[in-house]
């Protein structure tokens, strides 16, 4: 079992880097769901794209998430429930500014005792909590169905 905010780096990859394809990314993320306990606050950085929709949704199964996950694009905050525990799925590319976290219930969401997986995590600015676990997927040259996996 992984302790709270510790960073993670996935098995086998050289340097926290790993190259993966979405069925990949998906069994990594369904891992990493199976071992986090809350309270956890998850960065997951990308481009529009690099799947990092696909990687909550993994890691929500692995967490034991039943209902359908689907991107907070436009209502910026999902809330499942996990195996006992909250989970809080947030995206904020549409976020104008760090001030708007207030109206989302920032504080209370990443002070929870829950597990916090946050889509765009650059526009909280420094409100991110600094001990969050930071992934970031980044797309492969000449390679759509591949992505860098990069966690830790």
């Amino acid at each position: 079992m992984l302790e709270p905010h510790h960073h993670i780096v996935p098995s086998l990859a050289r340097r926290g880097h790993l190259t993966v394809t979405e069925a990949e990314l998906e069994r990594w993320g369904e891992q990493f769901g199976r071992e986090v306990s809350p309270p956890l606050v998850v960065a997951i950085s990308g481009e529009l794209g690099a799947g990092k929709t696909t990687l909550v949704k993994a890691i929500c199964r692995g967490c034991g998430v039943l209902a359908t996950v689907t991107s907070p694009t436009f209502a910026l905050v999902h809330e499942y429930r996990g195996r006992g525990f909250p989970i809080y799925h947030l995206d904020l590319y549409r976020l104008g500014s760090p001030v708007e976290l207030a109206n989302l219930g920032w504080d209370e969401i990443v002070n929870s005792r829950a597990l916090i997986l946050i889509e765009w995590p650059e526009r909280a600015g420094k409100s991110l909590p600094s001990d969050a676990v930071t992934i970031e997927l980044e797309g492969v040259a000449g390679s759509p169905e591949q992505r860098v996996l990069l966690a830790g």
